[in-house]
Parts: C-alpha cells; sequence; structure tokens
C-alpha cells in the first residue's frame, strides 16, 4: 500500500468548493464561458484533484453528470473549474446540461485528500470514505466516494462496478496486473432543501 499528498479542507472551504463549482456549471451552461476562481482560499493553491459531480432532483434523482480527476496537477480552484464544466457537458458521458435544469440539480465537490495504490482493496477501502480508480491494459474507470453508500454496495460490488465502467470483467480488480487506487476524498454538496452545503 502506497500513498500520495494528504490535503484537508475546513467546511468553510468546502461550502467555498461547492459554490465554486455551482457558479463554473452556470458561467459555462448559460455563457459558454469559463468561469475563473478569483481571489482563492489558501487550500485552493494546493495542487490536488477534484471532482464535480450533478445530480437531478427530479424523478429518481439521475445523475447528470461527473467529472473529475485524482491526479491533481492544477491548483484545487481551477481543478474543480474545470470539473465542473466536464459535469455539465456532453464529455461526462451523458446529454450537455440545459439552462432549464440548473434549479434542479444538486452540485456536489470531492476534494482529493490523498490517493493509495492498494494490493489489498477490500481491506483498504472504505465505503464513503474512498472513491476508486481501475486501471488495467490501458483501460481506465473510476467512481466517486458516495456511490456505494448511495446505492448500499458492499465493497465487491463497488469494486466491479468500477471495473465495468472501465470496460473490464466485473473480477478484473482481482488481477494481479490490474492497478486499484483508492482515493480518499472529502464530500460537500448542496442540500436538497436549499439550506446550508453539508459534508458527508
Amino acid at each position: 500500500m502506497s500513498e500520495a499528498k494528504t490535503v484537508r479542507l475546513t467546511y468553510d472551504d468546502g461550502a467555498r468548493a461547492v459554490e465554486l463549482a455551482r457558479e463554473s456549471v452556470e458561467a459555462f451552461v448559460l455563457q459558454g464561458q469559463r468561469e475563473q476562481p478569483g481571489s482563492m482560499r489558501d487550500a485552493f493553491y494546493a495542487r490536488t484533484g477534484a471532482f464535480v459531480r450533478l445530480q437531478s432532483t427530479r424523478g429518481r434523482g439521475r445523475m447528470r453528470g461527473c467529472a473529475g480527476s485524482y491526479r491533481g496537477k492544477d491548483q484545487l480552484g481551477h481543478a474543480i473549474v474545470d470539473a465542473a464544466i466536464k459535469a455539465a457537458s456532453v464529455n461526462s458521458g451523458g446529454s450537455e446540461l440545459e439552462p432549464k435544469e440548473l434549479d434542479s440539480v444538486l452540485v456536489s465537490a470531492c476534494v482529493v485528500s490523498g490517493v493509495t495504490l492498494t494490493n489489498d482493496p477490500v481491506e483498504d477501502l472504505e465505503l464513503g470514505r474512498h472513491g476508486v480508480a481501475i486501471d488495467h491494459n490501458g483501460k481506465h474507470g473510476w467512481l466517486y466516494p458516495t456511490i456505494p453508500v448511495e446505492n448500499d454496495w458492499s465493497k465487491g460490488k463497488f469494486l466491479s462496478r468500477a471495473c465495468r465502467k472501465a470496460g473490464l470483467s466485473p473480477m478484473a480488480w482481482q488481477d494481479d496486473d490490474t492497478m486499484v487506487t483508492l482515493i480518499d476524498g472529502q464530500v460537500f454538496r448542496e442540500r436538497p432543501d436549499g439550506g446550508s452545503v453539508e459534508q458527508l
């Protein structure tokens, strides 16, 4: 098991991360522009990865977009903006978010605190805390940290779904030549009732 950098955000930092993600989505959807982070909080200068997830509040609350990277080379503020734009665009794997949907999506941001390359994912994986990335023979897939908790998945099912997203067999995570990376992330999101941002 090998670990990398550690970045921890305060609640206020997390709330700003979600606010910046929302602003970035709206600037992209309404004006086709890239939001600038502006004067950033100190934590936002750290070079780490980030993900942004957009979930509809209509019907069953289907995901409208999710994008980002755990291999952070950019400053966090810029990583959030990039992830938000990609999540709202066709590049997230779905259809581009439309202006009329802005009031019916919940925005969440996952800030990467650290990454762990593991040889024993079942032992090391902590559901609700870790996202998972799978790499095998040039194929790559990852899943957001909160997904297994939301769907009541076991560790095995979470790993299998990440493999399927990578275009691999569900049990590929058990292969010796498959690289399994645990993404330790702090997740902050808008509340469905419109209240203050919550940390998951």
